[in-house]
């Protein structure tokens, strides 16, 4: 099923970015789309129906703004330059990311601002954005530019961009609620493989505190077999528990009596579940338990 038909805008599901797109304000020949990669995901007739607000008036420059076109959802951040230099003494441009229309994308608004003030401050130190049909070497780094935005930030949430004198750090921050307050007696449960955890992604103490999350220790007894003070692995973990890569869940006790819910039904008819619950109880990932 197409997931455009499964899912709808305000469901809150995140999406991949499917393109990005640089467009300026051409003095002769007004609003166009400069680089787009991949290409052809913003057709031309789609872009005329809405340049007009990809490149707005003086009143939205320097705002945050999200256009649903059809079956997408374009997020940009207008910018202007204003110099003598340039024909109608400004330079207008706009770095737009494209969705799914049903994609969660307030995530991506700190990132289009701060990309955009980036390739401000190319712009004004090399002139390398209003050049890009004079200097084919400018349209071949901002071709490459874009596409490790691309792929960084689909693949691993985050992307290191250099260029002259100048280096920015994006990463996607997804906005959440406040984490629940993480107690002595919780056990830390990964929901994504340690496998895919990158050390040097994280601070010293959670860094130390890591190796100690198995499922079965408790926040008190990490503290302890780690060697970090109690508060510091709470405050460890409670930012893991933002971030969604842990989920807290009370310690096991014999004393403790323990009943199965209707839910348990899922295992026999979600594979997909089912598969999560063997992985996560299996002791090798080389061969997963049976469930009969």
């Amino acid at each position: 099923m197409d997931k455009n038909a499964r899912y709808f805008e305000g469901c809150g599901r995140e999406g991949p970015i499917n393109c990005i797109f640089l467009t300026e304000f051409h003095h002769t020949a007004g609003p166009k789309i400069t680089c787009q990669v991949p290409e052809d995901v913003i057709a031309k007739d789609k872009f005329e129906a809405v340049s007009v607000y990809i490149i707005p008036k003086a009143q939205l420059q320097r705002s945050t703004l999200t256009i649903t076109v059809r079956d997408l959802k374009i997020l940009g951040f207008p910018v202007r330059i204003d110099n003598k230099k340039y024909a109608r003494n400004a330079f207008y441009f706009n770095l737009c990311f494209v969705f799914d229309v049903w994609a969660r994308t307030v995530q991506y608004e700190p990132l289009v601002k701060k990309l955009s003030d980036y390739l401000t401050a190319m712009e004004m130190e090399s002139n390398f954005l209003s050049q890009q049909e004079q200097n084919s070497k400018n349209r071949e780094r901002l071709v490459t530019l874009l596409y490790q935005v691309l792929h960084d930030l689909n693949s691993h949430k985050m992307c290191t961009l250099s260029g002259g004198t100048m280096t920015t750090h994006l990463k996607v921050v997804r906005v959440c609620s406040d984490p629940i307050q993480v107690l002595d007696h919780h056990v830390p449960v990964f929901l994504e493989t340690n496998a895919l955890f990158r050390s040097d992604q994280w601070d010293l103490t959670t860094q130390q505190v890591l190796p100690y999350i198995d499922g079965t220790n408790h926040v008190a007894k990490i503290a302890s077999e780690a060697d970090v003070e109690n508060n510091l692995v709470k405050s460890c973990l409670q930012n893991l528990v933002y971030y969604g890569l842990v989920s807290m869940v009370p310690i096991f006790q014999y004393s403790n009596m323990y009943t199965a819910t209707p839910k348990l039904r899922r295992l026999a008819l979600d594979k997909r579940l089912h598969e999560d619950c063997l992985r996560s109880v299996a002791k090798s990932g080389r061969q997963l338990p049976n469930l009969r």
